[in-house]
């Protein structure tokens, strides 16, 4: 299978992608009092910033006190709590002002009980037996449209064309993408593209959306690293996942790697209720396997409780930002080492052998221009000296934490704290 209507962004192979929370970010929760935390998250290397929905909310059958995001009332008009859709073109001109890339979540699969189409175009949406709106998974603030309504396809795309052209956004989150018929998100793609080339994230895993979209989720991965956590699975079974993986996605799909998200965050728990003291280690494999890695509001600080979904429930901020320094090095990484451009197929990934390989994942990526190579501790075991055995890790290596030298050629010995990670990289001349 290969991607043949549709090519990435060339930046969107080095990108990471930061989920921003509007309602639980600040006090206020609105788009001018987020604008202050530009000149923070760009310096944390952050690359493309996700608004969650923008969209205002319906209130029939809302559920809890603010409803959720993804209940739309109005596709071309912003929740009155963040702001007007003035106030977020101004966000997005003074993010892009910074270097970042805007996009927005879109929910193309159904709306609220009260959208404004539920009254203007009643048709627009899928019906029961007895002739009323409903969604087909049973979730109970929301109702089904129907792609069958070809006027509901085109007015649907010129409600993305919208942001594009008014507010100048980068791209799109797609929810629960698979649940909406792929040639929708064809001929999305095919004519916004004539607006602006656009970043296309679809929330999903199936290998054949990527003939509409750029990059796709891991939820298997993030599922089989909560099962290693629990001790349900070892190292075998993750490396097992990660080659079916490359048996599955076609070799220039990009893949979005994460500890956390708002589902994750609200209904399953922190990334240190799943993970325990293995989420930093993990933090350090989303953002150098091959893929791009995102980060959830408040990970850098770091965030270590659930955030309400339906009401009012601000991060806790306390100033200190911990985490900050760890997400620049891997962030800032990813996004200039030529060996961590995702979808490359001139980047080559190989498991590196170890005499520990029950609990140390190592591997290495390849490039022309320069390699990098990561050693994960995924024990709670102290590691006395354990060796490299494979004989293609070669050179000078620089720790990116640390700043120490390590030339492998003569010195295949490491040794790693209990949940602990190093990051080697070269960069290489061509002659």
């Amino acid at each position: 299978m290969s991607n043949s209507l549709f090519t990435a962004p060339d930046w969107s192979h080095s990108t990471n992608i930061y989920e921003v929370n509007l309602r639980q970010y600040t006090m206020e929760g609105s788009f001018t009092a987020f604008s202050k935390e530009l000149p923070r998250l760009r310096d944390m290397g952050v690359e493309i910033l996700w608004f969650m929905p923008i969209t205002p909310i319906a209130i029939e059958k809302r559920l809890g006190t603010l409803g959720s995001y993804y209940a739309c009332s109005d596709y071309t008009s912003t929740n009155s709590e963040y702001g007007t859709v003035a106030d977020f073109k101004v966000l997005v001109a003074e993010a892009h002002s910074y270097g970042f890339k805007v996009i927005i979540d879109w929910v193309a699969n159904h709306t609220g009980y009260g959208h404004v189409w539920t009254k203007s175009h009643p048709d627009y949406y899928k019906k029961n037996d007895r002739g009323e709106f409903y969604d087909t998974n049973g979730w109970e603030d929301v109702i089904d449209l129907d792609f069958d309504n070809l006027d509901m396809r085109q007015d649907l795309i010129e409600a993305m064309r919208f942001w594009v052209r008014e507010c100048d956004i980068d791209g799109f989150r797609c929810d629960m993408a698979m649940l909406v018929p792929l040639d929708f998100w064809k001929d999305a793609r095919t004519i916004l593209d004539w607006d602006k080339k656009l970043f296309w994230l679809a929330e999903c895993e199936e290998a054949h959306y990527h003939e509409a979209f750029d990059v796709t989720y891991t939820w298997e991965w993030m599922h089989a690293t909560q099962n290693f956590a629990l001790q349900k699975t070892d190292i075998y079974g993750l490396e097992s996942l990660l080659l079916k993986y490359d048996h599955k996605f076609f070799p220039t799909a990009i893949r979005t790697y994460f500890t956390s998200n708002h589902d994750e965050n609200s209904w399953n728990g922190t990334e240190f209720e799943k993970y325990g003291d293995a989420a930093k280690a993990l933090a350090v494999f989303s953002a150098t396997w091959n893929g791009i890695p995102m980060v959830y509001s408040g990970q850098e600080m770091p965030n270590r409780k659930r955030l309400k979904f339906f009401d009012k429930d601000p991060i806790k901020w306390t100033g200190r930002y911990e985490l900050h320094d760890f997400y620049k090095t891997i962030l800032t990484l990813h996004k200039t080492h030529p060996a961590l451009r995702a979808g490359n197929p001139e980047v080559t990934t190989h498991r590196v052998r170890t005499t520990n390989d029950q609990e140390v994942f190592s591997f290495i990526r390849k490039h022309k221009h320069g390699e990098v190579m990561v050693l994960l501790n995924l024990s709670a075991n102290y590691h006395f000296p354990f060796s490299i055995q494979d004989n293609f890790v070669q050179g000078e290596f620089k720790e990116v934490f640390d700043g120490s030298w390590k030339d492998f050629a003569v010195d295949q010995l490491c040794s790693l704290p209990a949940w602990g990670y190093k990051v080697y990289a070269n960069y290489k001349i061509e002659i």
